[in-house]
């Protein structure tokens, strides 16, 4: 059996990488420089502090005062560094191991002091003002290659976005939106201003037309059938060539009828079809009883299932076409859309009112985003740093910044013995 994978890392925690352990490396490096520097100033203290007692000369006293307080310099530096990361030889001292022991107080010193100074409405709104989104915006969107990429990149979206979504849930939706829809509104008073004007404007002519000469069409190829409607329907005591010299007659003027009505634009039975579509369309808009039974008709059509079959099965017709569209690079979903982004970004370029209008929604948004969600936004920092793991995130930070704290140490070691030297000799000046 193989080693089991090493354990993820908790949720917050800082991942201890290479480069990590590289610049640990090189933070004992100069952790050993410093003490080696301490080494150094308390033998030539000690040597000092010897060639002083043995009298072999009045420098000796003055060596001895620069390492002592060279001495004290690293000791305090070392001290205060170690403080940071943890407890200076294991021991309780107060207010040492900062980083472990206060590190969710400093998480929340952290996130007060990023929503105080950079998440102000006043902040933000500068920086943004000062940037000039929109002239920046514009010239990215002028350029092809840019409005190329956008396109391509919405119509990923878009797609994935279509894949996303169940049919059956779409659907659903649609259905309700448009029945519901289609029930609140009452349509039989538009229904019959649609019909006046089309009355008014003669365009119904076309339809008659048609009607007329399609049932002339039927009349003619299916005069048989015509004629033994007619004969069927005779009592059945008259004698059959009666019945039949009867529906011979009847379809004669029928097809009479209908050949005039055809030919004739001024035939009284078109005339009576306007008067009556006339009379229909206002009742359609003025009579109670007949609006009434328009909205009943309606709704008994809306409630069949072939209706709203119809009805949902538009959403699949529409997706298919949307789909479509959004794949080919040539369809004139994504052309129109790669020239209007072409055409923004340079009116954004150009138009300066509406780069000001276009700022001030930007500026708008972001302050009110900061302001509304600065609690939130700020937590985020404050809950991270409470997340992680308080040893991790001290040897994290000490990998990275350990090594200039310990120039620290060697500063401190060196200020400390020139600060002692001049003490000293001052001292020594002003006593003399």
């Amino acid at each position: 059996m193989g080693a089991p994978p090493p354990a993820a890392p908790p949720l917050g925690a800082f991942a201890y990488t290479a480069a990590d352990a590289e610049r640990s490396r090189a933070v004992r490096r100069m952790k050993r420089i410093a003490t080696g520097l301490l080494l150094v100033v308390a033998v030539i203290y000690a040597l000092a502090t010897w060639a002083e007692s043995a009298g072999l000369g009045a420098w000796a006293a003055y060596v001895a005062a620069a390492a002592e307080a060279g001495m004290v310099g690293a000791l305090a530096d070392w001290f205060a560094v170690t403080a940071l990361f943890r407890r200076p030889m294991g021991l309780p001292i107060p207010h040492t191991a900062i980083i472990p022991t206060k590190k969710d107080q400093l998480g929340v010193t952290l996130g007060s002091f990023v929503g105080e100074n950079f998440l102000s409405a006043e902040v933000v709104r500068g920086r943004l003002h000062a940037l000039g989104i929109a002239g920046r915006l514009g010239g990215w969107l002028a350029d092809p290659a840019h409005a190329d990429r956008v396109t391509r990149e919405l119509s990923t979206a878009l797609r994935g976005a279509l894949t996303v979504l169940r049919d059956s849930d779409v659907q659903a939706v649609v259905g309700e939106a448009i029945t519901r829809r289609a029930e609140a509104a009452e349509i039989a008073p538009g229904i019959g201003k649609t019909l006046e004007r089309i009355v008014s404007d003669g365009a119904h002519h076309r339809a008659v037309d048609l009607v007329c000469a399609r049932a002339h069409d039927w009349l003619v190829y299916h005069a048989d059938s015509v004629m033994d409607a007619v004969q069927g329907g005779a009592p059945g005591w008259t004698p059959r060539f009666v019945d039949r010299r009867v529906g011979e007659r009847v379809y004669k003027e029928l097809l009479r009828f209908v050949t005039e009505m055809r030919d004739m634009p001024a035939h009284p039975a078109r005339g009576a079809i306007d008067r009556f579509l006339t009379d229909f369309a206002a009742d359609l808009q003025a009579d109670t009883d007949t609006r009434t039974r328009v909205e009943r008709l309606k709704s008994e059509l809306l409630a069949r299932p072939e209706i709203q079959d119809i009805i949902a099965s538009a959403w699949a017709s529409v997706r298919g076409l949307i789909i479509a569209a959004a794949e080919d690079d040539q369809s004139q979903l994504r052309l129109r859309a790669r020239a209007s982004l072409i055409s923004l970004g340079g009116r954004l370029v150009t138009d300066g009112r509406l780069q000001s209008k276009v700022e001030g929604w930007v500026e708008d948004a972001a302050g009110y985003v900061v302001t509304t969600y600065r609690t939130e936004i700020t937590s985020l920092i404050t809950d991270t740093i409470a997340s992680w793991d308080a040893d991790q995130t001290s040897k994290k930070i000490e990998a990275n910044i350990g090594r200039d704290l310990q120039f620290i140490r060697i500063n401190g070691t060196v200020v400390g013995a020139l600060a002692g030297l001049l003490i000293y000799t001052v001292s020594h000046a002003v006593g003399g």
